[in-house]
């Protein structure tokens, strides 16, 4: 992720985040994730150590006692490697599944559920001498060397003073047996590192937060970014208004085909128009093929009119017919009395020869 501008000012798109956590880019604390494993692997050690430490003493036991004497062949080996072998897989694997499912919950807790190969790919600038120097010698790199200086400052401390509490305890293990001392330097380490792994938890969390400031400073977007960004996610305008244009022009078309089919159009009278069908005998009831609002509504009453057929008007019904019936759908029975009368009355006038305007129709209808 390349280092931000003063002009990238604008909080990251949906989209820009999607696409850096395809690329293997999020927010993440090695640190937190090494301070967990530490944590869990002492407490881990202090459930299962005392079964852990038994097995393997028995083991020790075995292997260093007194056996019969048996000819070293490798049959022989290969039947006394294979108990040793288990053996210790069985006193490790508890350790060893803790330190795993604390491993993997760190990470998942940090970022989630995440596969991505991107930064395995083999990349020709991480070897570009320029970009490494820049890394090198960044802002972010000086603020990582502080961090480390001050980890490394407070395990020290830390070390000096658990040595400096228990001097008088080491002093004392020069006239203890040996299992003495094993357990004197097993209470030290555990002390030791149960404090360590406090300090370094303390400064993961700390350093989780950079990671996450930083990160969301790092997907900031200039204002240029972002429109480029809507421009790819709605699309070009001028793709847009060729797009528009050509749905008009085939909806036009759709009209000087269809319109002329009807035998009456029931219109708003100037914000909706409906053409309806009905031909006896070949259909149930009467059809809707087009219907229009704005500038299609006066489109089909022009083509209505330049093919002679009757217009109506009748805003309730003409709402209703928009709202409720599709083009190419039948007219519900609720409103097929109200079309039924209109064309009656529109077959009664081409029956006569009186093609005209039906403004105002009367008003029984």
């Amino acid at each position: 992720m390349a280092e931000n501008g003063d002009n990238r000012t604008e909080a990251p798109t949906p989209r820009r985040r999607s696409e850096a956590r395809e690329q293997g880019q999020v927010a993440k604390s090695i640190d937190l994730t090494a301070a967990l494993v530490l944590m869990g692997a002492l407490l881990s050690l202090s459930w299962f150590g005392p079964a852990t430490l038994g097995a393997l003493l028995r083991l020790v036991a075995r292997m260093l006692g007194p056996t019969e004497q048996t000819e070293l062949v490798t049959p022989s080996l290969d039947a006394e490697i294979g108990p040793i072998l288990q053996t210790m897989a069985a006193a490790a694997l508890p350790v060893m599944a803790v330190i795993a499912v604390v491993s993997v919950l760190s990470n998942v807790l940090q970022v989630g559920f995440l596969l991505s190969s991107h930064p395995l790919e083999p990349s020709l600038g991480k070897l570009n001498p320029i970009t490494g120097a820049g890394r090198v010698f960044s802002v972010r790199a000086l603020v990582q060397l502080v961090m480390n200086l001050l980890k490394l400052g407070l395990v020290c401390a830390v070390a000096v003073s658990v040595i400096r509490k228990r001097m008088p305890d080491i002093a004392a293990t020069m006239e203890c047996s040996g299992w003495q001392q094993v357990l004197l330097f097993s209470k030290l380490t555990w002390d030791f590192g149960l404090k360590i792994s406090a300090v370094l938890l303390a400064l993961a969390v700390l350093d989780y937060v950079w990671q996450r400031y930083r990160f969301e400073r790092d997907l900031r977007m200039t204002k240029e970014e972002v429109r480029e960004e809507m421009r790819r996610m709605e699309g070009d305008p001028i793709v847009k208004q060729r797009r528009r244009q050509l749905q008009m022009k085939l909806a036009l078309q759709r009209l000087r085909r269809d319109v002329p089919k009807a035998n009456v159009v029931v219109t708003n009278p100037t914000e909706l128009a409906i053409a309806i069908q009905y031909k006896a005998g070949e259909m149930t009831a009467p059809k809707v093929v087009a219907k229009g609002q704005g500038f299609m509504a006066q489109r089909i009453r022009e083509i209505a009119a330049e093919h002679r057929i009757p217009i109506v008007e009748r805003k309730p019904l003409a709402q209703a017919l928009f709202k409720t019936v599709e083009v190419g759908q039948e007219v519900p029975q609720n409103l097929y009395q109200a079309v039924a009368e209109i064309l009656a009355y529109v077959f009664e006038l081409a029956k006569t020869g009186r093609r005209r305007r039906l403004s105002p129709v009367p008003a029984g209808l």
